[in-house]
Formats: structure tokens, C-alpha cells, sequence
């Protein structure tokens, strides 16, 4: 099996097969799909390496991305989808919010 991370990041694969995902949508729905451990866990592993990965993207063309690379930036993207409801409300989900939801219309680029 081929690494989905840059090997700098190599410490960071066991979370790439759920986490690396291109799109607001599936972010959300792992989010939701996930338990409070689960995404504890994720964001213990990534948020000590997120001003690094940062560091490492920024000496990167944004407009010509490898795989590798892209699949960082969904990482980090993950992190920040996770980051409120790990430090803030110890749950998936937005408390007190029912059944509802939000479609997002614009995908961050790249």
C-alpha cells in the first residue's frame, strides 16, 4: 500500500484513509460518524504537526499540488472540522441544534 502523506508526515498515516477527504461534505459526515474519542484521537496526532504541515504546503506551488500534498492540506482541513467540536462541545454535533444541517456551496481551492 502506497502512503497517502509526504513521508515528513508519515507518522500522521494511520489517520489518512478517514481523514483525507476532498470535499466540506464528506468532512462533515465523517465528523458526524465519528465518535468524541475517535476525533480526541485525530486531533492529539495532528494539531502538534499542523504549523509544521502549514510551513511545509506554503513551500508548495498551490496551483500544481502532488497527491501527497493535497492529501495533507484535506487533512489539516479535517483537523479544523473536528477542532470545536473536540475543544468546545465534547460531541459531533452542534448542541442543542436537533436534526439539522448546512450544505456547503463552495469548496475551499485547492
Amino acid at each position: 500500500m502506497s502512503a497517502l502523506l509526504p513521508e515528513e508526515f508519515a507518522a500522521l498515516e494511520p489517520f489518512a484513509g478517514k481523514w483525507c477527504l476532498a470535499t466540506e461534505q464528506e468532512r462533515y459526515g465523517t465528523r458526524l460518524a465519528s465518535t468524541t474519542e475517535e476525533m480526541q484521537e485525530f486531533y492529539d496526532a495532528v494539531v502538534p504537526r499542523a504549523e509544521e504541515a502549514m510551513a511545509y504546503l506554503e513551500g508548495l506551488p498551490f496551483d500544481a499540488l502532488p497527491d501527497d500534498a493535497t492529501n495533507l492540506l484535506h487533512l489539516l482541513y479535517s483537523m479544523i472540522q473536528v477542532s470545536f467540536p473536540v475543544e468546545v462541545w465534547r460531541q459531533p454535533r452542534v448542541p442543542d441544534s436537533g436534526s439539522s444541517s448546512f450544505d456547503c456551496v463552495i469548496e475551499p481551492v485547492p
